[in-house]
């Protein structure tokens, strides 16, 4: 593979514009490759490859089980699918938390191993050295302030965190410790949204928040909750743009179904159902197949459609499939 297929188009200088011209930045999780594949086309500016991966892939409550190989394997299967978005995979607990040498190793084998873009550790102060030594190899670090979920632990609660003074005091200093150690982004997870607004005003780097308000340069979801795949977490900040778990339902129901009664195989041919024309990911027509005497198409088309398919079928991505 040339080189040339490995550039992004979106990097972090690239990230640091978009929040200098007041452009808000876009940021999904994805776990798996044809997600991912999705969610670049779509059009998202990062692509974060999460420990959240531990909850929506896993089951685990945590996202403390995660392991280096788990995080390797699933940024690899990201970074072949994207070709335009920043990739950011998280360093997973206990791989840089009090020993920057064991940090710095743990990036290398990200950066090498799974082709990411950059890394993300969450901390402030307590993490400076091991984000210090990864930078020192020229290895993108993204920062996480706020909610961190890795010290679930030690918080007990899941709440907003620096609505008390001191810790909002805090969370500021270590927003400008991460920017002058040389970070190039920073997440802000569930604080008070006008201190959301004042760190992002206060630093030059961009802030993408998740619970933190519209003050931030971008947001942050994760993708099977914003898509409603997860129908059992509903924190407020959240909006769902989808609900994927109930279709899903109906279709594997459905499915089931047809199975049972012995309808799957179906007796009638496909091209009498009607078809669902699907280019470049989004269903772009609708319509009733034609009668066997009409239109001369051996698929059931019309002559006109089934020439457009052909032609949209030669320059890629497109599939034909049933509507009901």
């Amino acid at each position: 593979m040339s080189t040339d297929s490995k550039t992004r188009v979106v990097t972090t200088y690239r990230l640091r514009e978009m929040k200098s011209r007041g452009e808000k930045i876009s940021m999904l999780t994805a776990y798996d490759y044809s997600m991912a594949r999705i969610v670049d086309a779509a059009g998202v500016d990062v692509v974060l490859v999460g420990d959240s991966a531990a909850n929506v892939m896993a089951g685990f409550e945590t996202t403390v089980p995660m392991t280096l190989d788990h995080m390797i394997y699933h940024a690899r299967s990201v970074t072949r699918a994207v070709k335009r978005a920043l990739v950011v995979v998280d360093m997973p607990f206990g791989t840089y938390q009090g020993n920057s040498r064991e940090a710095l190793a743990s990036a290398v084998r990200i950066m090498k191993e799974a082709e990411a873009d950059a890394v993300k550790l969450e901390g402030g102060e307590e993490i400076l050295e091991s984000v210090q030594r990864i930078l020192c190899a020229g290895i993108p670090v993204m920062g996480h302030l706020g909610l961190t979920p890795q010290s679930i632990h030690k918080y007990g609660t899941y709440a907003v965190r620096a609505k008390e003074q001191a810790e909002a005091d805090k969370l500021v200093r270590d927003a400008h410790l991460l920017e002058e150690a040389g970070c190039f982004g920073l997440v802000l997870e569930k604080i008070p949204a006008v201190l959301g607004t004042r760190v992002s005003q206060e630093l030059e780097i961009p802030t993408i928040g998740i619970g933190a308000g519209g003050g931030t340069d971008g947001q942050v979801l994760v993708i099977h909750d914003m898509l409603g795949i997860n129908n059992e977490f509903s924190p407020r900040f959240l909006r769902r743009y989808a609900d994927l778990y109930t279709q899903m339902m109906t279709g594997v129901s459905r499915y089931v179904e047809d199975v049972k009664s012995g309808d799957l195989p179906s007796r009638i041919p496909p091209e009498r159902t009607g078809a669902v024309l699907i280019f470049a990911g989004r269903p772009a027509a609708l319509f009733p197949a034609a009668p066997e005497n009409e239109g001369g198409s051996s698929d059931g088309l019309s002559g006109d459609r089934s020439l457009e398919i052909t032609r949209r079928r030669a320059i890629g991505g497109i599939r034909v499939g049933r509507s009901g």
